[in-house]
């Protein structure tokens, strides 16, 4: 199993609609992807190494397929109608990272 972690970087002044990102773009990732996104998680950071430091990333979804084949298969035809939503949550580039799962829940 492979994860595509999606981290917005906690950047003073930057814009970032949470609510827009939980209840709309990741549900239609989600539609968009449908079998090939097996499961996602979204995060709201809240704070870094202590409570006292500010969160590294404002926000992150991980989104969990099969492998890397299945995630471009299902995230590729919908790419330019998924990253042109990104406009509609945040000003921010977001750092875009795959990883595969050693260890999962």
């Amino acid at each position: 199993m492979i994860k595509v972690s999606v981290m917005y970087p906690n950047t003073p002044g930057a814009r970032f609609d949470h609510d827009y990102y939980r209840d709309r773009h990741m549900p239609l990732v989600k539609q968009r992807m449908g079998e090939a996104c097996r499961y996602y998680t979204v995060d709201k950071g809240l704070a870094g190494g202590d409570a006292q430091t500010p969160a590294t990333y404002l926000a992150m979804c991980h989104i969990f397929c099969d492998s890397p084949e299945a995630f471009a298969a299902g995230f590729g035809p919908h790419a330019q109608e998924i990253l042109a939503d990104i406009a509609n949550y945040t000003d921010l580039t977001p750092v875009i990272q795959m990883s595969e799962v050693v260890v999962g829940h």
